[in-house]
């Protein structure tokens, strides 16, 4: 996966270098020879995640008392970005476990919660998901219809979420679920620890998917479903809170898996143009493809900028919504063109299985729908600039 290519220096300091160096090169030993198989049998890779764990990529943010490393956004970053490189689909697996399911529980997980369900899942001996979308509220996340209703010292949850990455696999969900359906949006929806195997809790249909696949999306059914006062995370009826915050910081790392997938193009594309022959000459000599190739190389490092930016900006405390949202919709959007013009610039050979790059295109489409789709991200970004 490392490659003689040129790039520009972001200069992110010894400790990201560290970590794309690390992440980089089992990703290149341990996702890379599997990328095609983990895509053709739709089957999650799980014996990876303890080998991740080894390394530490499962809690890269994480504070080291609880088993982490302690380090910031931006490294996750990178790992995010050369996971992604490796396998998309691995990627966005590694995005829901360890930011959407493992950040969350450090941010809002009381010390007992943490000292319970950190350990395993930066270890890599358990997988986390995060459920908050269902079948009729996606975008409307809020429009939420999953109850938990309170008798004596538990709750009792009834009803699904939907589109659930990892779910499964997943041994501990965040999940969010309506405690008041009569207060204000604000004030209605508190976060829940979910374990595999609660009586009333089950996973229902795998999503047959277009692209991602092998990172298992999946229904999950909620049937009187009994989980200890001791399991919600964060405050009674401050669900939306956590959900919110959550979301700057999930679309900040998840905006690196488009990244890894524009590198992974141009690691295809290059090569091939500089081997191919057309005329009795490489084909990257004729200036239509070394202008394709530069508007590609372009397009990521674009998107490298901004994402590297907010990265460091939610370090610093100080991320916006508003730019944790335009840096995935660059990047996603950007992703998508690349791939597409990795395909033509293979010709017949890119629209064939023969090489990765319909799965490029097939996998980075998701980005434009998921964690909040480039619609929903552009009204957020136009809202919150014109007050």
């Amino acid at each position: 996966m490392t490659s003689s290519l040129p790039s520009f220096d972001f200069a992110l300091g010894e400790t990201a270098d560290a970590i794309r160096e690390t992440t980089a090169r089992f990703s290149a030993d341990h996702i890379a020879p599997i990328a095609a198989e983990i895509d053709q049998t739709n089957e999650f890779p799980r014996h990876l995640w303890p080998k991740m764990g080894e390394l530490g990529l499962h809690g890269i943010t994480v504070e080291e008392e609880w088993g982490g490393l302690g380090l910031g956004y931006l490294e996750h970053v990178v790992a995010m970005e050369e996971v992604s490189r490796a396998s998309a689909s691995v990627g966005l697996s590694y995005g829901a476990h360890s930011n959407l399911c493992v950040n969350q529980i450090r941010r809002w997980g009381t010390p007992a919660q943490k000292m319970k369900y950190l350990p395993k899942l930066i270890s890599g001996e358990h997988v986390g998901s995060l459920a908050m979308s269902e079948a009729g509220a996606g975008s409307d996340v809020m429009g939420m219809k999953l109850k938990a209703e309170k008798r004596g010292d538990r709750y009792v949850l009834n009803g699904t979420k939907f589109w659930i990455t990892n779910s499964p696999h997943a041994d501990t969900l965040v999940v969010y679920a309506k405690t008041d359906p009569t207060a204000a949006a604000g004030k209605s929806v508190t976060a829940f620890l979910i374990e595999k195997g609660m009586k009333g809790f089950s996973v229902s249909k795998k999503l047959d998917k277009m692209g991602m696949r092998g990172s298992d999306t999946a229904e999950l059914v909620f049937e009187d479903c009994e989980v200890p006062e001791d399991h919600v995370m964060g405050p009674l009826g401050g669900g939306a809170g956590v959900l919110m915050s959550g979301l700057d910081y999930e679309r900040a790392v998840l905006s690196a898996g488009p990244l890894g997938v524009m590198q992974a193009c141009l690691d295809v594309v290059i090569p091939y143009l500089r081997e191919r022959k057309q005329f009795g000459k490489p084909i990257g000599s004729f200036q239509l493809m070394q202008g394709k190739v530069a508007d590609m190389y372009v397009a990521l490092n674009s998107a490298r900028a901004y994402v590297y930016a907010v990265a460091r900006a939610c370090d610093a405390g100080r991320t916006t919504r508003f730019d944790a949202a335009g840096a995935i919709l660059l990047a996603s959007e950007n992703a998508v063109k690349v791939s597409l013009e990795a395909i033509q610039a293979l010709g017949g050979a890119g629209y064939t299985r023969d090489w990765p790059v319909e799965r490029f295109l097939r996998d980075v489409k998701l980005y434009d729908i998921g964690a909040g789709t480039n619609e929903i991200r552009r009204f957020l970004i136009g809202r919150e600039l014109l007050g």
